[in-house]
């Protein structure tokens, strides 16, 4: 069975999203392997911390939202954690391509069975968006609607100049 270009492009662009947004959510959440830095200094040195709030930092979002994102967040985390080590896990089993003969099926079925894992992970993250923009009001909605916007156009915006020092 041979795939058209047209059809392999939207397969490495749908899998290519699917791990930019796995990698996007294991960040944001922590998952970064052995090393994740100082939690409450910054990153190596600067500034002081974020939050984790990411693109919500700039939002002027009250206590009240930050603590119901936190636990909305939290709770993610938590049910994700077993999709995060299954995928972990069938990486580090991923058949070794340059070792001895190519066998596509065992390719194929470990690749199928990461896009599955990831598209739980993919349904899971936008379930959380959404709980996470159901505490926003219509002004911050509104402001992260034009961030999502600047960001797809132009890239993510340089630095603060109060960040650097």
């Amino acid at each position: 069975m041979k795939l058209n270009w047209k059809k392999k492009s939207v397969v490495f662009a749908v899998a290519g999203s699917l791990l930019l947004i796995v990698a996007a959510v294991a960040f944001s959440h922590g998952h970064l392997g052995r090393h994740q830095g100082p939690r409450d200094g910054g990153f190596r040195g600067g500034p002081g911390p974020r939050e984790g709030l990411g693109p919500l930092r700039d939002l002027n979002l009250t206590d009240d939202q930050k603590a119901q994102i936190k636990k909305i967040t939290d709770s993610f985390e938590e049910s994700n954690k077993a999709l995060f080590d299954q995928l972990r896990a069938l990486h580090g089993s991923e058949p070794d391509p340059v070792s001895g003969t190519f066998d596509e099926a065992a390719v194929r079925a470990a690749a199928e069975a990461r896009a599955r894992v990831q598209v739980e992970l993919e349904v899971s993250h936008a379930k959380m968006m959404s709980q996470i923009a159901s505490v926003l009001t219509a002004e911050q909605k509104a402001q992260l609607a034009a961030k999502r916007q600047q960001f797809e156009r132009h890239g993510p915006p340089p630095p603060r100049g109060d960040e650097q020092q």
